[in-house]
């Protein structure tokens, strides 16, 4: 049985939870809260199993990994059914720069251990990181928009009628657009493809509101 270790507001503990939801597959799950006790994940139990400290991992038996984009493509390829990435090299190469966008680019810059620098080290006050994340959040979203326009498919997901990598890396990040007060007025491609997604179950349920750990 897959152990699952996340926690209900990381947003790529989220990609996880709705890839395991397309793909079906049944897992136990552990909180890890970000907060409590001074960050659970900075445990020495829980280094032991990512000694980077954070979320989300999983452990399968002895195999143990960690990031949440390899543990997608961990699962899409220990679990071939339904496919994250189109049939053509071509076409699964612009998922994953569409991914990419959002997972290197993007969430990197609202992680929890960004945002304590920005205040505890910097000195910036609630106003500050606020602008900082409508800045990063709000130009990286305006970019997967525009990508999202840019192929010009009439599609009801990103880049077809089904979802796959593209829609579980960019749920997470308009679920973060909303908690930080981003404006998305101006993206239509995101709402609507966002939109759709939250009609799936696969999707809806692994919402932040829903899982376990929820506060």
């Amino acid at each position: 049985m897959i152990h699952f270790y996340g926690y209900f507001r990381s947003s790529c503990a989220y990609r996880c939870r709705i890839a395991f939801n397309l793909k079906g597959v049944a897992h136990d799950f552990t909180s890890v809260h970000l907060r409590r006790n001074g960050g659970e994940q900075h445990a020495p139990d829980f280094k032991a199993i990512n000694p980077q400290g954070l979320v989300p991992s999983i452990t399968d038996g002895d195999f143990q990994l960690n990031q949440s984009m390899a543990i997608v493509e961990w699962l899409d390829e220990t679990h071939p059914e339904p496919p994250f990435l189109p049939d053509t090299p071509n076409e699964r190469a612009k998922v994953r720069a569409f991914a990419q966008m959002i997972a290197c680019d993007i969430h990197p810059l609202q992680n929890l251990r960004v945002l304590l620098y920005l205040k505890n080290e910097l000195g910036q006050d609630d106003a500050a990181k606020d602008a900082w994340l409508q800045r990063w959040l709000g130009d990286g979203l305006q970019a997967c928009d525009a990508y999202i326009a840019r192929e010009g498919t009439e599609s009801t997901f990103c880049f077809g009628d089904t979802p796959g990598l593209a829609e579980i890396c960019l749920v997470p990040q308009v679920f973060s657009a909303h908690r930080f007060g981003v404006d998305l007025s101006n993206m239509p491609n995101v709402t609507r493809v966002y939109d759709a997604c939250q009609a799936l179950p696969a999707f809806a349920d692994a919402a932040p509101s829903k899982q376990p750990d929820a506060e």
